[in-house]
């Protein structure tokens, strides 16, 4: 094969002269893929004379043939040399902008769609095409949630639902490139995201009728989450036969949706290593406040019982059984999960009403108080009473619990060791009073020292060395 000049020098083919030429690359194109008798520097040639042909489609037909299409996406993707797989690319990239049967991006057929989600996903990246103009003017965002709509439609039929389990089946995979692609145009094209809002419902309905995967987060329930982030779950779709009301809380049952992310959460933190929570669970703890934001006062019911501790566990102090909730603040502490903590503590404050003693109440202040130190939110004196606690949480009722561990008071182990001496007595009194001036000096809390009262009061008396104890 002679060499051939830069593309950019390239002498313009028209007409038949041009069909002729490009018909005459691709039978190269398919002999090289077959027996691979081309160097890499004459198959950039050709794909490059490719490219330039193919910024008009007319004369241009093989390219926008299935069989063109695939023989790009080979290059593509199968080819290990970096500039032919990105001068296929720009070819198929051309091919889809200009030729209007391509423009209806994703089709009935799951190999297809695989196909040309992965190519657009990869084109997010690095790349000048333009995908405004794709979702405004050329119809990517309809193409997008016809594909998820249809996904969801096969949901509908346990038959075809079982074809999703496989993690590695066609139809997981396109469904996963697809939202894959949803999330990066949301993302790096926030005015975009109301051109998605009508697949909602559908992505939830997926991810509900979705068996809980091992592990929980494998494709695609990730990508069903990381989809559903960036769209604005509060918008309902005006088109006609839309959902009238929020999709997030359909009308058969409001609480389905929430209640699925919380068992995925549960799953989640106990299978996954703690070094890897930040980044594989984060996801799900940012979506489950979103739902938890906009939600009614029932659903807010239900997913503060789901998550906070309930009375049972105050037999023992908040944090020491196998629960979610006391897993969930373990991690509101962890050293190994700054995301996680940061997150699971703000839910959890959110949950209790962005209140700082109904916080204290629902986690003790062992838990809260580095959450109310790190942002600056001052707490009531009362906070710190031992305060009652009965049936649904409720303060003032029942058995009274210890506002540091939210413990039971009854519940706690009676000290059987040796009474204290009376130097044993007076370091813990100083101790108090150091701790209780710290708090005090962070203005965190609007708290007095009961030691420092107490002397004020005269109930504290100082003995002589020689006092008896």
């Amino acid at each position: 094969m002679a060499p051939a000049t830069d593309s950019s020098t390239m002498m313009p083919y028209s007409g038949k002269a041009k069909l002729e030429q490009v018909t005459s690359i691709f039978a190269k194109l398919k002999t090289d893929l077959e027996q691979t008798n081309l160097l890499p520097q004459q198959r950039n040639t050709l794909l490059e004379e490719l490219k330039v042909h193919g910024r008009a489609a007319e004369n241009a037909d093989p390219i926008f043939t299935r069989n063109g299409i695939e023989i790009l996406a080979r290059y593509g993707f199968e080819n290990s040399n970096s500039a032919t797989s990105r001068e296929a690319l720009r070819c198929l990239a051309n091919a889809l902008l200009l030729q209007p049967k391509t423009r209806q991006i994703l089709n009935d057929n799951t190999d297809d769609e695989f196909l040309i989600s992965r190519i657009l996903f990869l084109l997010t990246y690095n790349s000048d095409l333009d995908f405004d103009s794709l979702v405004r003017s050329h119809q990517l965002a309809d193409s997008i949630n016809a594909a998820i709509a249809r996904h969801a439609k096969r949901y509908s039929k346990s038959s075809r639902r079982l074809s999703y389990d496989n993690p590695m089946s066609m139809n997981t995979m396109a469904l996963s490139e697809t939202l894959k692609l949803m999330f990066n145009i949301t993302h790096h094209y926030p005015d975009l995201q109301p051109m998605f809002t009508k697949s909602i419902p559908h992505i939830f309905k997926i991810l509900v009728r979705h068996k809980i995967p091992s592990p929980p987060l494998e494709q695609p329930v990730n990508y069903l989450i990381n989809a559903l982030i960036n769209l604005d779950l509060e918008s309902t779709d005006k088109s006609p036969k839309s959902f009238s009301h929020c999709p997030v809380f359909p009308k058969f049952d409001a609480k389905c949706n929430a209640e699925h992310l919380i068992n995925i959460l549960d799953q989640a933190i106990s299978v996954y290593p703690e070094a890897e929570l930040d980044t594989a669970v984060s996801p799900v703890l940012t979506l489950i406040r979103r739902v938890y934001e906009i939600a009614p006062d029932s659903v807010k019911t239900y997913m503060q019982w789901l998550l906070l501790p309930t009375d049972d566990e105050r037999s023992r102090p908040l944090g020491k059984s196998d629960t979610l909730s006391a897993r969930l603040l373990r991690l509101s502490t962890s050293a190994m999960t700054p995301t996680m903590r940061g997150n699971v503590s703000s839910m959890l404050f959110e949950l209790s009403g962005k209140d700082a003693a109904k916080f204290v109440h629902n986690v003790g202040y062992g838990f809260a108080s580095g959450f109310l130190m790190s942002h600056n939110i001052a707490m009531p004196e009362s906070a710190m009473d031992a305060y009652a606690d009965g049936e649904g949480g409720k303060e003032g009722e029942g058995v009274p619990v210890n506002p540091i561990t939210g413990q039971r008071l009854d519940a706690e182990e009676v000290d059987q060791g040796p009474p204290m001496t009376r130097e044993e007595k007076e370091r813990e009194a100083e101790r108090l009073f150091v701790l209780f001036e710290r708090l005090k000096a962070t203005g965190v809390m609007n708290v007095e020292n009961p030691v420092a009262r107490a002397v004020q009061e005269g109930r504290f008396e100082e003995l002589d060395d020689d006092a008896d104890e």
